[in-house]
């Protein structure tokens, strides 16, 4: 008999070795060579930059480094691939 669910809690099990980085090794890993593309709302930006003004409904793309500092905030995937153009950097999406 095939149980399903014994396959979902052996999927669950495993978790992806990059998940359980602390901050410190994820960055160890790219330094300034990596970079996380993160669609995020216009209100969290805001909590997050607040000399900017963003509107909390809109989705923006956020690009960070690998140790977290903001590169680059901009409405469209285009915009960051013509960002990215002229920069040795590799990418990364969150999900």
């Amino acid at each position: 008999m095939y149980e399903k669910r014994n396959d979902e809690a052996a999927a669950e099990a495993l978790i992806h070795p990059l998940k359980s980085l602390t901050r410190a090794q994820f960055a160890a890993l790219g330094g300034d060579a990596v970079a996380y593309l993160r669609p995020v709302s216009g209100a969290v930006l805001s909590t997050m930059i607040h000399d900017a003004e963003f509107e909390a409904e809109l989705e923006y793309q956020l690009l960070m480094s690998a140790d977290g500092t903001p590169l680059l905030v901009t409405d469209t995937q285009d915009a960051v691939v013509d960002w990215l153009g002229d920069k040795n950097l590799g990418l990364a999406t969150l999900h």
